[in-house]
């Protein structure tokens, strides 16, 4: 079993800034990739950013600029800074996690987080 969890959301006004963190524990022989999804009232769940193994990195066109993402392997923990918010960026965010898990043989599992909510004043 892996579980993710986040913190960091909040209640910020526009301009300002949050972090967020993920940090992945229990059964967890590596992970291969790590990223932020997030969901707005009444809209599907999207891609924010998401970053691998390696350090390459992918961002949503309307973040790029904003938001960076980062992890720390030694700590299975993803971050994600965002600035310049904006009220458009309210949602729940979600961490996600691909995970190759330490069974014999290893499989990859996909894990999503419990969501954080983020919420941008105007």
């Amino acid at each position: 079993q892996v579980q993710l969890v986040e913190s960091g959301g909040g209640l910020v006004q526009g301009g300002g800034s949050l972090r967020l963190s993920c940090a992945a524990s229990g059964s967890i022989f590596s992970i291969s990739a790590m990223g932020w999804y997030r969901q707005a009232p009444d809209k599907e769940r999207e891609l924010v950013a998401a970053i691998n193994s390696g350090g390459s990195t992918n961002y949503a066109d309307s973040v790029k600029g904003r938001f960076t993402i980062s992890r720390d392997n030694a700590k299975n923990t993803v971050y994600l800074q965002m600035n310049s918010l904006k009220p458009e960026d309210t949602a729940v965010y979600y961490c996600n996690a691909l995970v190759v898990v330490t069974t014999t043989p290893k499989y990859e599992y996909d894990y999503w987080g419990q969501g954080t909510q983020v919420t941008v004043s105007s």
